[in-house]
C-alpha cells in the first residue's frame, strides 16, 4: 500500500471482494479470505494478532492494509433488576447504547441494538428522537453490539442471548441496508449462527419500507412503536404519523403479514387521560382486527421534556382487559433498569 493511503476497513468488504484483494494485492491463497472471515464475524476479532492460524508473516501484513473498527465499552450501567445498559464509542467518537434485559426464569437474555447514531422522527416521548440524526450506523457497528452483549449474557448470567431487538437509538427502516447487512452477519453460519426468527425488527412506521422488508424476504419479526390507534393523537406524539397515518400503517402491516407470515408486534406506551380509556381501546382493536398481531403494552419511562405521564397500574390492567375482551392478545411489559 502506498504510503498515506488510508486502510481498508476489512469488515466493509464482503468475502470474494475479501478473498480477490489477498490474492491480487497480497499474493496470498484464496482460502485465507475464509479463515480471516470466521475470525471477523464468528469470534469477533478486534486485532490480525489474535488471528493465530494465519502465518505470522500475514497476521504482521494485515494491519498494513486494513483496520477493524471495533466498538469500544465506554461506560457500563447495571440495574437491581439485572438489566444492563452499556455505552459504545464509535471510530469516529460518537456514542451509541446497548441494552441487555435479561429474564433467566424463562431463560431469555435479549438485546436492544441501536441503529443510527441519533435519529430524525422526533417522537416526543423519547430521549433519542430529541436528538440530531448524525449517520446510520454501518453493519459491523450493529454486529458488534449483538457480539459484546452476547459476551456481557455469558459472563453474567452463564448464557447466551436469545433475542436480539432492533430497537435502540435511532429508526431501523431508515438504515435499511446496514440493518439488512448486520442480521446476514447475525443469522448465517460463517457468522453467529442466531436463528432470524428470534430477531425483531422495530419501526416508528415507515409504511413503503415495511412493504420492503416483506418483498425482500427477511425473515424477522415485526414491531410497530404505534402507542395511539387514532390519527390526531398520534400525529401529536408522533410525527411521522402524518405522512405515514393508520390506515397507511395499516395497509402496510396486511402486506407484511400476507407476504410474510412472520410475527408482528404492537407496542403501545398507556400514557394518563391520552390513550388509556375505552375508545382508545376499541380503535386499537380495530386497528388489530385484518392480522394476527400481539399489544405490548409499555410502561413509561419518563424524559425531561415531555410532560405526559404514565398511566395508572389499575387503568393500566382495565386498558389491557377491555383489549382482552375485544379479541386482543395482548401482554404488559413493566419499564426495566429505571435505576
Amino acid at each position: 500500500m502506498a504510503a498515506g493511503a488510508a486502510k481498508i476497513d476489512i469488515r466493509s468488504l464482503e468475502k470474494e471482494a475479501l478473498a480477490t484483494y489477498l490474492v491480487e494485492q497480497l499474493e496470498e491463497p484464496r482460502f485465507r479470505a475464509n479463515q480471516i472471515w470466521k475470525w471477523l464475524w464468528q469470534k469477533g476479532a478486534t486485532s490480525f494478532s489474535e488471528m493465530t492460524d494465519l502465518s505470522k508473516t500475514l497476521r504482521q501484513r494485515l494491519p498494513e492494509f486494513f483496520e477493524i473498527r471495533s466498538l469500544a465499552i465506554d461506560k457500563t450501567q447495571r440495574s437491581q433488576d439485572g438489566t444492563i445498559k452499556t455505552r459504545f464509542k464509535l471510530h469516529d467518537g460518537h456514542l451509541i447504547e446497548s441494552v441487555l434485559i435479561p429474564v433467566p426464569s424463562d431463560k431469555r437474555y435479549t438485546v436492544c441494538v441501536s441503529s443510527q447514531v441519533g435519529c430524525s422522527l422526533s417522537c416526543k416521548f423519547c430521549a433519542t428522537g430529541q436528538m440530531k440524526r448524525e449517520r446510520n450506523l454501518d453493519p459491523a457497528e450493529i454486529f458488534d453490539q449483538v457480539f459484546k452483549v452476547n459476551q456481557q449474557a455469558l459472563e453474567t448470567f452463564d448464557h447466551p442471548l436469545t433475542n436480539i431487538v432492533y430497537m435502540g437509538m435511532g429508526e431501523p427502516l431508515l438504515a435499511y441496508q446496514s440493518v439488512l447487512k448486520s442480521i446476514e452477519r447475525i443469522t448465517s453460519p460463517d457468522g453467529l449462527n442466531m436463528s432470524p426468527r428470534r430477531i425483531t425488527v422495530s419501526t416508528a412506521g415507515i409504511a413503503k419500507m415495511i412493504k420492503r422488508l416483506a418483498d425482500d424476504q427477511v425473515k424477522v419479526n415485526l414491531a410497530l412503536s404505534l402507542h395511539a390507534a387514532d390519527d390526531l393523537k398520534r400525529n401529536e406524539i408522533m410525527p411521522i404519523n402524518e405522512q405515514n397515518n393508520l390506515s397507511i400503517l395499516q395497509d402496510a402491516l396486511r402486506y407484511f403479514y400476507e407476504k410474510t407470515q412472520n410475527k408482528i408486534t404492537l407496542e403501545y406506551i398507556a400514557f394518563q387521560d391520552f390513550n388509556d380509556q375505552a375508545i382508545d381501546a376499541q380503535n386499537l382493536a380495530r386497528f388489530c382486527s385484518p392480522f394476527p398481531v400481539v399489544v405490548n403494552i409499555i410502561e413509561y419511562n419518563p424524559i425531561s421534556g415531555f410532560d405526559m405521564i404514565k398511566t395508572s397500574a389499575d387503568r393500566l390492567s382495565v386498558f389491557a382487559h377491555s383489549l382482552a375482551r375485544l379479541g386482543v392478545q395482548v401482554t404488559v411489559r413493566r419499564s426495566r433498569g429505571k435505576d
